[in-house]
């Protein structure tokens, strides 16, 4: 044990002549503790959010995507499209083209996005698990075509979840001009019923605007026969995503961008990544704030231990000793209130995990979850203490360099 640290550490834990100086070292401490405790309780709210966004979109999103780089469609039989289909990791391939149309039903109208999709749809995602109604997700029976709308563009058609009437969905013609005069001309028309089930992936994207349909229905009704918009892929259990994924876009090239979930997702994950890092830099600020209570308990120890110091200078120690001694007393005030601190953060983590003690308010009912998500991620953990360090060694080493030379 080095000498600084040692008379360090009895100064820490010492009764010093005047109480005030204890009073605010444990201030400081206790400061840094609450302000290290916010950041683990934040990052991993922001994480809990993150997490179960994810498990929403998982749901109904393939696990990759693979989609073209120019154009919107690409034939389906296209050779690069054929092999990666073709590799041993893959469980489920699934064609799909999806563009935007109009639904009438009843007198109302919205813009939708008709997305057909294979009769395997259902083995690719798990939207089984988030259908319903009376029925099941189906696409079609016998003559019969069905389209599985989101829950909420069920509720703005007015459709219910079963209707006696058809949906009729209109398509801008790809080819020829439009006659004014008989502007019904200009689309494809053609007629869905549902099965009797909707969808709800509690996303907005999906809930207000998707139909699932057929694909012979939408190549159809866009004009793309033996066209799709991306290859939807799904792959055995205990296949390497990451592995996978690298392999696919070398065999895709230029051509195609292969696509996981996040991916396909990025515009949602990047604002919430953007959120946690805003949170963080307003957090590490109070923590910049707290530090100083460090150097005012610093301050006022070094004046109350000058009669030690002369008599530690008499005793061999020289300047950058003494000045060593306070730099280290500071370093473990901030050391312990990041180690209490992360401490009390994990535990009202867990807590609200097992016990949800923090709800979402007096309207808790209408949202997804009842309580505030917390998901620790440890790597957030570690660069939560690292930062307190950084801020707390740094906020006391140019104070002690000063107010040392001034008094000493």
């Amino acid at each position: 044990m080095s000498f600084p640290f040692y008379i360090a550490r009895r100064y820490l834990f010492s009764k010093k002549s005047t109480n005030a100086i204890n009073i605010i070292s444990v201030i400081s401490m206790v400061g840094v503790a609450v302000a290290t405790m916010a950041l683990v309780i934040v990052l991993s709210v922001f994480n809990g959010f993150h997490d179960m966004v994810a498990s929403f979109f998982t749901q109904f999103d393939p696990q990759l995507k693979v989609v073209p780089v120019e154009g919107k469609t690409v034939a389906s039989d296209d050779p690069v499209l054929t092999e990666l289909r073709q590799l041993p990791e893959v469980d489920v391939a699934t064609e799909s083209v999806e563009d935007m149309a109009l639904a009438v039903y009843a007198g109302h109208q919205a813009m939708v996005t008709v997305k057909g999709v294979d009769d395997n749809f259902s083995s690719l995602t798990h939207i089984n698990e988030i259908v319903y109604g009376d029925g099941q997700f189906q696409l079609h029976a016998a003559d019969l075509e069905y389209g599985t709308m989101g829950i909420r563009l069920a509720q703005e058609l007015g459709t219910g979840v079963r209707f006696g009437q058809y949906i009729h969905i209109y398509a801008p013609r790809r080819d020829g001009q439009l006659d004014l005069s008989n502007p019904q001309e200009g689309f494809e028309v053609d007629s869905l019923i549902m099965p009797g089930v909707v969808f709800a992936t509690r996303q907005g994207k999906y809930d207000r605007d998707y139909i699932v349909a057929p694909i012979g229905f939408a190549r159809r009704i866009f004009d793309q026969q033996g066209m799709l918009s991306s290859l939807e892929l799904r792959l055995k259990d205990g296949s390497d995503l990451t592995s996978v994924k690298r392999q696919m876009r070398r065999i895709a090239g230029p051509r195609f961008r292969v696509l996981d979930r996040y991916e396909q997702q990025a515009d949602t994950f990047r604002i919430m990544q953007i959120e946690k890092l805003l949170a963080y830099i307003f957090l590490t600020f109070i923590l910049i704030v707290a530090s100083f209570n460090i150097i005012g308990s610093l301050s006022m120890l070094i004046i109350d231990k000058k009669d030690d110091v002369a008599t530690l200078r008499n005793l061999g120690a020289d300047d950058r000793q003494i000045r060593q001694i306070f730099l280290l007393e500071g370093r473990m005030i901030a050391a312990l209130g990041a180690i209490a601190g992360i401490a009390l953060g994990l535990l009202l983590c867990w807590l609200q995990q097992t016990f949800g003690l923090v709800g979402m308010g007096a309207e808790s009912g209408m949202f997804v979850v009842n309580a505030y998500p917390v998901s620790v991620h440890y790597s957030d953990v570690l660069i939560v203490f690292l930062t307190v360090i950084a801020v707390s060694w740094l906020a006391v080493w140019y104070p002690v360099r000063y107010i040392s030379r001034k008094i000493l």
